[in-house]
């Protein structure tokens, strides 16, 4: 795998074993960003990654401009991958080891963009919707192959990508 775009466009990234994980797609990561930019700038903004898989996510983020972005990991083969992978680089993202939702809770800062890519049938995507409720204002990004209920939610755009939807949310105004 290898960073899409920005100042690391080119870098190879190793993946973990498809097995445990599945990375997103350089075209699908490239589509992400694309539509993401048309919604924010970048600069000085902040990305969580809730699923960690290899890494690339929050590196794509610092590449193209974020100022800060972390990943959450809990699966002990994944997170040696994750580290080598950010050891590459002197701007990284910031990894915590855990439970994603047990983590996210505990979190007491805000993050300008959320990106939670669970394994698709873990059946936790409302749960980690609920778990980064008082996240952030701005942008939620899911990538899922099945309906996932968020109805409290603001629908922004959506896109698929084969039989993958990436879906941008925003809380509903009260």
């Amino acid at each position: 795998m290898i960073i899409t775009a920005g100042k690391y466009k080119g870098q190879k990234i190793i993946a973990p074993d498809e097995k445990i994980t599945r990375p997103t797609l350089s075209k699908v990561r490239m589509g992400i960003f694309n539509t993401l930019q048309s919604m924010i700038e970048f600069e000085g903004k902040s990305f969580l990654d809730m699923y960690a898989g290899s890494g690339i996510m929050g590196l794509e983020a610092l590449s193209r401009g974020f100022e800060y972005a972390c990943g959450i990991e809990k699966n002990p083969k994944i997170v040696n991958v994750i580290k080598a992978n950010y050891k590459k680089f002197s701007h990284s993202p910031e990894l915590f080891i855990g439970d994603s939702l047990k983590i996210a809770e505990k979190f007491n800062k805000k993050f300008d963009v959320i990106y939670i890519d669970p394994p698709y049938f873990s059946g936790i995507y409302e749960k980690s919707l609920d778990a980064i409720k008082n996240l952030t204002n701005e942008i939620i990004i899911l990538e899922h192959v099945t309906e996932v209920d968020y109805s409290d939610f603001e629908l922004l755009k959506q896109k698929k990508y084969g039989d993958k939807i990436i879906t941008f949310l925003k809380h509903k105004k009260q």
